[in-house]
C-alpha cells in the first residue's frame, strides 16, 4: 500500500495529461508511441516533484472508452519513422516509444483489481498518473500500518505491504552483495515488529550482523533490545539425538562412500533400538525414527564398533558385518574428538529427553521474559555443521507449531540469511537432507502457521522449490544474467520484464513483486534504525587511521580454539 507521509499533498499540476497512444497490443505487454512535447512539457509537476515524461518506473494510465488501465513503464526507446507528406519522401524522424506493463483495471469508482480481462486495441490514449490517482488503489493496505519504503518518483507516498500476504505466504529477499540486503532484512523485521507487538520472528545470523559485540565488550543489537532474544547457536545446544535421521546421515555418512548403503541400513535399525529403548521411562508406545527422543551417542558408536568386529566360532569366523563399518567409525570418531562439534555431539544442558520443553520455550520467545525476535548467531559455528543446525532450527520451528493446536494463532516467522549456503539447488548434495528440511516448510509450512523468508546474493544456487513457493519477492540489485533469469522464471509472467530493472538499482533500492503488494513497485528502503553491523570496511580510513600493531597471539588463540 502507498500512504502519503504528510497530513496534506499539493495537488498533482499535471494530471491526466496525455503523452501518446497505443502501437501494440500483447497479452503480457504494449508499446506506445509518445506525442513530441516542448521541452517545456517534457517535466511533470507531481506535488512537489517533478518526473520526466516516460521516465522508467513511473504509472500511466491507459484509457479507451469504459477501459481503464494502469501500467508500468519498463522501457523506452527511440524508432526511426518516415515523415508524413509526399515532400519528405525518403526523410525520417525519430520518434519515442515506451515498453508498458499492465498492472490491473480501474472500475468507474476508482477501485483496482489486479490483473487485466478487458483489453484496450491500439490507438488507446496513455494519460500520466498522479499521486491522488494512486492512493485509492492502496487504500485497503493502509490499516496495515507496515511500511518498508517510499517511491523515488514519489517521496511523500510510503509503501506499504500485506503482511499476511508476505509472511504466510512466504517472501524471498533477493540481491547481490553490497546492495543492501542486510538493511532490507533488518528494516522488513523493525517494522514488523512496530506493526505486530506479538510477532514471533526466528532469525539465522550467519555473520553476526544482526547482534555482535563492540569495542567495549557490550552487546549490540540490529533491533530494539527490549524486543531480542540473542543465543550463541552453542550456547542454544539443539543437540545431535534431535536431528531427523536424514540430517544424521549429512552429519556422520559419506554418501559417495561404497558402503554407504549398508550403513545407513545399520544406523537406521540401532537409531530405532536406542530410542525405543530410551522411550520406555517416557510412557511412551510408539516412536518413529524421527521421534525427539534421547539415545547415547556413545552406545550408537559401541554398536557399529561391536558389529564392525564380530567374529564367531572362537575368532575363527567373521560376522555378516564384519569390517562394514570403518569409514563410518572413523567419521564418528574424528567428530566426537574435534572440540567445534562439542556444542552439538557433546551437550551439557540437553542430556535428557525432558529438556526439549525448555529448548522450545527460549527458541520460540516464550522464555522469560517473552520476546518477539530470536536470534540465532551461527558465525561461531563451524561452516560444513551450519547446514545441519540451520536445518534443525527450520525444523523444530515446524514441528512445533505441526503440533500446536493454536498454530493460527501463534505464527511463526523463519528468516534464512544465506540461504543458497545451505538450501542448495542441485539433487544428491551433501546438504540433500538440509535441503529436503527446508523444501517442506516451503510447501507445507504456510497450513501450520510457518512463514519463511529467504535471503540469498546468488539466487540461481538456491533451491527452486523453495524459490518458487515464495509469494512475494524483494528483489535489490542484481547484475549477474544468470541470477536475472532465474529470477525472471521465478515471478508471474506479467511481471517478467521487470526484471531487466534489477541490474540499475541503487544500494538499498528494491523491486518488489508477488503477492505482498498491490502492484509491483520500485521503493527505496527505509534506512533501518538501528543499522545492521553490515557494513563495508572504510580501506580509506583504516589505511591512514588504522591500528599500527595487533594482538597476533589473541588471533592465533581464537583460531586454535575455534572461538570468535
Amino acid at each position: 500500500m502507498l500512504q502519503t507521509n504528510t497530513a496534506q499533498t499539493e495537488p498533482d499540476l499535471d494530471l491526466n495529461m496525455l503523452i501518446g497512444h497505443l502501437t501494440e497490443v500483447r497479452g503480457d505487454g504494449m508499446e506506445a508511441r509518445l506525442i513530441p512535447m516542448k521541452d517545456d512539457k517534457t517535466l511533470i509537476k507531481l506535488g512537489e516533484n517533478e518526473i520526466l515524461v516516460g521516465q522508467l518506473g513511473s504509472y500511466v494510465s491507459i484509457r479507451q472508452n469504459d477501459i481503464r488501465i494502469l501500467g508500468l513503464i519498463f522501457k523506452d526507446y527511440q524508432r526511426n519513422e518516415l515523415r508524413p507528406g509526399p515532400a519528405s519522401i525518403g526523410s525520417s524522424e525519430k520518434s519515442r516509444y515506451v515498453s508498458l506493463i499492465p498492472l490491473g483495471e480501474i472500475n468507474s469508482k476508482g477501485a483496482f483489481q489486479r490483473g487485466v480481462r478487458h483489453y484496450p486495441t491500439t490507438g488507446a490514449e496513455v494519460y500520466t498518473v498522479g499521486i491522488e490517482e494512486l492512493k485509492p488503489i492502496f487504500m485497503k493496505y493502509r490499516g496495515y500500518r507496515f511500511n518498508l519504503g517510499y517511491i523515488p518518483t514519489h517521496p511523500n507516498l510510503s509503501v506499504s505491504l500485506d503482511p499476511s500476504a508476505m509472511f504466510g505466504r512466504h517472501f524471498a529477499i533477493l540481491g547481490q552483495s553490497g546492495s543492501g540486503k542486510s538493511w532490507a532484512v533488518t528494516s522488513v523485521v523493525q517494522r514488523a515488529v512496530a506493526a505486530m507487538p506479538n510477532a514471533h520472528v526466528i532469525l539465522l545470523d550467519l555473520h553476526g550482523e544482526y547482534s555482535w559485540l563492540d569495542e567495549k565488550g557490550e552487546r549490540q543489537y540490529a533491533f530494539s533490545p527490549e524486543n531480542v532474544c540473542y543465543f550463541d547457536a552453542r550456547d542454544l545446544e539443539i543437540p545431535y539425538w534431535l536431528m531427523t535421521f536424514a540430517e544424521l546421515i549429512d552429519l556422520l555418512i559419506d554418501r559417495s562412500d561404497a558402503g554407504a548403503s549398508v550403513q545407513i541400513a545399520f544406523l537406521r535399525e540401532t537409531l530405532y533400538e536406542l530410542k525405543k529403548k530410551s522411550a520406555k521411562h517416557l510412557a511412551i508406545d510408539t516412536i518413529s525414527i524421527d521421534s525427539p527422543i534421547y539415545f547415547s551417542l556413545n552406545d550408537l558408536y559401541k554398536s557399529f564398533k561391536d558389529a564392525n568386529e564380530q567374529r564367531s566360532d572362537f575368532g575363527k569366523t567373521k560376522g555378516t558385518l564384519f569390517g562394514q563399518f570403518d569409514e563410518f567409525l572413523v567419521k564418528l570418531h574424528s567428530r566426537l574428538s574435534d572440540v567445534r562439534y562439542d556444542f552439538l555431539l557433546k551437550p551439557k544442558k540437553r542430556t535428557s529427553s525432558e529438556t526439549l520443553s525448555g529448548l522450545l520455550r527460549d527458541f520460540v520467545g516464550l522464555g522469560n521474559p517473552k520476546k518477539q525476535i530470536t536470534i540465532i548467531d551461527l558465525s561461531p559455528v563451524p561452516f560444513d555443521v551450519r547446514p545441519g543446525v540451520s536445518a534443525q532450527i527450520g525444523r523444530l520451528a515446524f514441528e512445533f507449531n505441526y503440533w500446536n493446536p493454536r498454530n493460527r494463532e501463534f505464527p511463526i516467522l523463519l528468516l534464512c540469511e544465506e540461504a543458497h549456503a545451505y538450501i542448495p539447488r542441485d539433487n544428491g548434495s551433501q546438504y540433500e537432507g538440509t535441503r529436503k528440511t527446508m523444501e517442506r516448510i516451503a510447501k507445507e509450512g504456510r497450513k501450520y502457521g510457518v512463514g519463511l523468508g529467504v535471503v540469498s546474493q546468488r539466487p540461481h544456487e538456491l533451491s527452486e522449490t523453495v524459490l518458487s513457493q515464495c509469494g512475494t519477492y524483494i528483489c535489490l540489485r542484481i547484475t549477474n544474467p544468470d541470477d536475472q533469469s532465474y529470477v525472471r522464471d521465478l515471478v508471474p509472467e506479467s511481471e517478467g520484464d521487470l526484471t531487466d530493472i534489477l541490474s540499475a538499482l541503487g544500494r538499498g533500492e528494491a523491486m518488489i513483486l508477488g503477492e505482498g503488494t498491490p502492484l509491483p513497485i520500485r521503493f527505496q528502503i527505509y534506512r533501518p534504525d538501528p543499522p545492521p553491523n553490515s557494513s563495508d570496511v572504510d580501506y580509506f580510513k583504516s589505511w591512514k587511521e588504522g591500528p599500527e600493531d595487533l594482538d597476533v597471539e589473541g588471533i592465533v588463540h581464537r583460531w586454535r580454539s575455534q572461538g570468535r
